[in-house]
């Protein structure tokens, strides 16, 4: 039975608990002990919570039995990106230089979670601060591809991705800058939605890129999605950048009908690049939506080609303004061999900061330097305009755009490490969304000749979060992928329980 209850989704164990035939410390018991047997494979989680989640499950289980009103997420025992932060929980944003930082208060999403009564199993490896492809960043070591040992999970919320496809957690959160929820989704054959910027309250993330982060779900199919992306939705006080828009209740629109819906085919994501098997596949599921009804026609987006040249001026530049924070002074790694205070800033950063976080910050603190910022900075920020405009307009004559989630199935671990562009090019289909700001979900569509995931991405209008779901959940009720598990973490003999 232990087995059993792992592969559960959320809305199948929110059903059995509401009907008392398992309680949340079953489940949390067998996915504490699912994690022991399969993550010393995979290096999925940075930090195990197991002692607060089996207080949680068991608060949860007495509120069930008390006969309260019982949210969605009571007793879902759920896995956290390590840049989301838990009070009392060690949160290291997968770095050296904080490696033993605790944060004393939840993020917001965290705080809307207990409200809730979810557990929290522990938190998940990621490549540093958000920064990276593949989840090889990390400070603590790869998360390795259920699919394939060899291959990444993708980046940068692998963890999260990983831990949710080998059934070590119901449904997890990760966070987007660039396509950090649906590049790693793709790869590990799960959900991943990026919602609207300014969806999601972005309190207690670390920041990476402060006007392109976004904290969203990764789930094993879209109803648990839905339901993932509602609770964690909404304004909030405490985030300026977050939206007074109302949070619609996304699992009502799961009707499977999308029958004159038009869909956008953007001809410069099918261009060179693109691996014949992954356009096939994204081709065929375009297809199978045109057969419920949907329409679809190809469209232009020519802005696409600055997308990544845009992309890593912006983000690079915000994150060299976020990391002057970690200094040795206040919080987080402090060297212990500095004969001065220049000497403590250098050393502290030098050896607490990883390679390619320390790129990332030097990249933008030349393009924000005095005779490059407009040449630079400021470019990109018109071009980024640009961009926004592209996709309102192009959102006047199309509902969605589908477009492949990744221009290749995952790769293999080391593949593109020591190539920077060749990495960064493993964005190309995601990051236009968070220049525009929109919302975007990655759904499994298909496997390759080797057994690798491809998925198809939808990406939507602003605050059209329902569309989205709306049209993933279609096309997901007529492919039979989501129902395949990762060969590489079979599930053992049965007896867990």
């Amino acid at each position: 039975m232990g087995d059993a209850l792992c592969r559960l989704t959320i809305r199948e164990m929110n059903r059995l608990l509401r009907a008392r035939e398992v309680s949340s410390r079953q489940v949390t018991e067998a996915l504490l002990r699912r994690i022991a047997e399969v993550d010393n494979k995979l290096n999925a989680y940075v930090t195990l919570t197991q002692e607060l989640a089996l207080e949680q499950a068991d608060a949860a289980d007495r509120r069930i039995k008390n006969g309260d009103k019982l949210p969605p997420l009571l007793g879902i025992p759920l896995a956290i990106k390590d840049l989301i932060c838990i009070a009392g929980v060690r949160t290291t944003a997968g770095s050296k230089i904080l490696y033993n930082f605790i944060p004393p208060y939840d993020a917001t999403v965290i705080r809307r979670l207990k409200s809730q009564g979810a557990v929290f199993l522990g938190k998940t490896n990621l490549d540093q601060f958000g920064m990276g492809s593949s989840t090889e960043n990390s400070y603590f070591g790869s998360t390795h591809n259920p699919w394939d040992l060899e291959r990444t999970a993708g980046g940068s919320s692998g963890g999260s991705a990983a831990a949710t496809a080998a059934d070590e957690c119901i449904g997890s959160l990760g966070t987007d800058t660039g396509g950090s929820i649906r590049q790693p989704a793709s790869f590990c054959s799960v959900v991943g939605l990026k919602p609207t910027y300014g969806r999601v309250s972005r309190f207690g993330l670390i920041a990476y890129g402060s006007s392109f982060d976004q904290i969203g779900p990764i789930t094993k199919d879209v109803t648990d999605c839905a339901m993932l992306a509602e609770a964690i939705a909404g304004w909030d006080e405490n985030d300026s950048t977050s939206a007074e828009v109302p949070v619609p209740s996304y699992a009502r629109v799961l009707d499977g009908e999308v029958r004159g819906l038009r869909i956008g085919v953007p001809r410069e994501y099918f261009a060179e690049g693109l691996e014949p098997e992954v356009e096939d596949a994204v081709r065929a599921a375009i297809h199978v939506l045109e057969g419920l009804g949907a329409t679809a026609e190809e469209v232009s987006m020519p802005k696409t080609d600055y997308a990544i040249a845009t992309y890593y001026i912006l983000t690079t530049a915000e994150a060299s303004s976020n990391l002057a924070r970690y200094d040795g002074v206040r919080y987080g790694y402090r060297t212990s061999n500095a004969s001065d205070l220049l000497s403590l800033y250098r050393k502290s950063r030098s050896e607490g900061f990883g390679e390619e976080v320390k790129r990332r910050i030097m990249l933008g603190t030349y393009v924000l330097s005095a005779g490059y910022y407009d040449a630079y900075y400021r470019k990109a920020q018109q071009v980024r305009m640009l961009m926004a405009q592209e996709f309102a307009e192009v959102f006047k004559k199309v509902d969605v755009l589908a477009t492949p989630t990744s221009p290749t199935p995952p790769f293999r671990l080391g593949e593109k490490l020591d190539d920077p562009l060749k990495m960064y090019l493993s964005d190309i289909y995601t990051i236009s969304a968070n220049l525009a700001g929109v919302t975007s979900i990655s759904v499994p569509c298909a496997f390759s000749s080797q057994g690798l995931p491809i998925s198809i991405q939808l990406t939507g209008k602003a605050f059209d979060e329902e569309t989205v779901l709306k049209v993933a959940y279609a096309y997901e009720q007529q492919s039979q992928v989501r129902h395949r598990k990762p060969p590489a973490v079979p599930q053992g003999d049965g007896h867990g329980v």
